[in-house]
């Protein structure tokens, strides 16, 4: 049973290929008794080239695990992009404040403590014993 075709139209929006994505499969752990220790009922999908694995073992059954987890992988996806568009945004933010012209009294402030330190400087001298 393939995913939900509306998951998959989410992941295709995103820029991922349905084909690129492993699905691997694994015993769960906890409740469940002998079926847990028998069925390889927990789905992990990983995406290579971003770097996301979800990992599913919310039911006892696979097909359930299964669909749980591409929509949780469509939703990290979702969060990553949101992540990196906001990190962008920001990015350009600091950068039209660092441009920014300073204002007057700014400029008029830097410039007298540069002339208070240069007079501190050019007070220093060598010291004769």
């Amino acid at each position: 049973m393939a995913p939900e075709e509306w998951v998959l139209a989410r992941l295709r929006a995103l820029g991922v290929r349905p084909e690129d994505v492993l699905e691997s499969f694994t015993r769960s752990g906890g409740a469940g008794g002998q079926n847990v220790n028998k069925v390889s009922s927990a789905v992990i999908l990983r995406h290579p080239p971003t770097g996301t694995v979800v990992r599913c073992e919310e039911s006892r059954s696979q097909a359930a695990n299964r669909e749980l987890a591409w929509r949780r992988l469509a939703d990290a996806m979702e969060e990553a992009r949101r992540a990196r568009e906001a990190a962008r945004r920001d990015a350009l933010e600091r950068e039209r404040r660092r441009r920014r012209p300073k204002p007057r009294r700014l400029k008029e402030r830097i410039l007298e403590s540069k002339k208070h330190r240069a007079k501190t400087k050019q007070n220093r001298g060598r010291v004769d014993w």
